[in-house]
């Protein structure tokens, strides 16, 4: 049913005239008539009937004029809710990963309760492959996600990323190690006898790691895997190899970070959404105000 012809029948309501209808809506008196005859057809029904030279509605015209007020009244609220301009209200659903919920979603949603309590936001932990699948598929609006400069994600047409922040990579390493001095392969090199600990739900950093690893001239022993970075420190401790870790990560007495640098190693944060939706006030707020958080 085309809201052009229930605006049509609801003018035609309030003024009594097609020529009046036509007048204001800035159309002709045939175009009215037309229009008015498509939607009796499509009701299966007549909405007008003879009076005079006029015409006026039928039990069934009245009542669907009736009807047209209350729809036209819901899309006009349905503009103004969901245009560009609109303050943002709905439920934005969120997908990332633990470092940037915790440090940086999280501290947004408390202001949002202050600020823009219209706005909920609904949280998914996931890595970044898991989150673009559920973007792909419509279940989440916003997808917070990773890569590094070495192991950059594949593009991809149908979204668009917003770049967030970056953060240097080390190297973690019982803190009894003698790394010694010199560029990231030459610390590499240095471990090249150790098992090597990566992510268990993503590849990323494995990548990271066997692309400086031959360049360094070995083959890494990957063995372990974990996804908390709490627990990677705790498979270092405990002896059981190496593994990527974010400089400035709080480390534990038995863990040190070693600076990786020529090639650095790097992370790079970004926001993801669908083409097509990236004007939908909640979802440009909350985008907004990360690449705020992440610029200060």
């Amino acid at each position: 049913m085309e809201t052009r012809r229930l605006q049509i029948l609801a003018e035609l309501s309030r003024l009594g005239s097609m020529r009046a209808v036509a007048d204001v809506l800035g159309t002709t008196t045939s175009t009215v008539s037309q229009q008015i005859a498509a939607l009796a057809r499509e009701m299966d029904t007549a909405l007008i009937e003879p009076a005079g030279r006029l015409v006026r509605l039928t039990p069934a015209g009245r009542r669907l004029a009736e009807h047209a007020v209350t729809i036209l009244a819901a899309v006009e609220t349905a503009h103004r809710d969901l245009g560009p301009g609109a303050e943002p209200n709905g439920t934005l659903r969120v997908a990332g990963f633990a470092t940037a919920i915790r440090g940086y979603l999280l501290p947004i949603v408390v202001d949002l309760a202050a600020t823009s309590p219209r706005v909920h936001v609904l949280i998914r932990e996931h890595e970044p492959a898991e989150s673009l699948e559920l973007l792909a598929t419509d279940e989440v609006d916003l997808a917070l996600t990773y890569d590094y400069d070495l192991a950059p994600a594949a593009e991809d047409p149908a979204v668009s990323a917003t770049p967030l922040w970056t953060a240097r990579w080390g190297l973690g390493v019982p803190a009894d190690a003698e790394p010694g001095a010199g560029t990231t392969l030459e610390v590499f090199a240095r471990f090249r006898t150790r098992d090597w600990i990566v992510n268990s739900r993503n590849t990323a950093d494995e990548e990271v790691i066997r692309t400086l690893a031959s360049m360094a001239g070995f083959r890494p022993r990957v063995t372990h895997q974990a996804d908390s970075l709490d627990l990677v420190q705790e498979m270092i401790a405990a002896g059981l190899g190496v593994a990527l870790l974010p400089i400035g990560f709080p480390t534990r007495p038995a863990v040190r970070i070693v600076p990786l640098a020529a090639p650095d190693v790097e992370l790079r944060a970004y926001a993801v959404a669908r083409h097509g939706r990236l004007d939908w006030p909640p979802l440009a707020l909350v985008t907004g105000l990360l690449s705020a958080a992440a610029g200060r």
